[in-house]
């Protein structure tokens, strides 16, 4: 499985790309592996402050329906619109084309918490 150095992760499966004050978040390809081939997605938390752990939306696969949570505080300033439309994207790319949604962090200091590659891909292997 790749996770790339570049990110951050949750124990939950997501994961974090800082830009600035900025973060994009995604589900890992470990998740999504694990959940199918996923055919839809439902985010209607755009414009929400949401803490870390709350769900910010559902991925529905052909045998499961999964929350995703946020890996820190934050506020959804933006939903990928590719994904609502080909929910498949995020088992093709989920570390590209297949990003979930867009957040301004809460306290930029939160993502120091989260695990880096060598540390999910332990959690991973469980």
């Amino acid at each position: 499985m790749n996770f790339p150095e570049n990110l951050k992760y949750a124990e939950s499966h997501e994961w974090l790309r800082i830009e600035g004050d900025e973060a994009v978040v995604g589900i890992t390809e470990f998740a999504a592996t694990h959940l199918g081939d996923i055919v839809f997605i439902e985010i209607e938390t755009e414009g929400e402050e949401l803490d870390k752990g709350e769900s910010f939306g559902t991925i529905e696969a052909v045998k499961t329906v999964s929350d995703s949570y946020m890996p820190v505080a934050g506020e959804v300033i933006e939903v990928n619109e590719a994904i609502l439309d080909d929910p498949a994207l995020v088992n093709k790319d989920c570390y590209g084309e297949g990003w979930l949604i867009k957040i301004k962090l809460a306290n930029p200091a939160d993502v120091d918490e989260l695990m880096d590659a060598a540390a999910y891909a332990d959690v991973a292997k469980d």
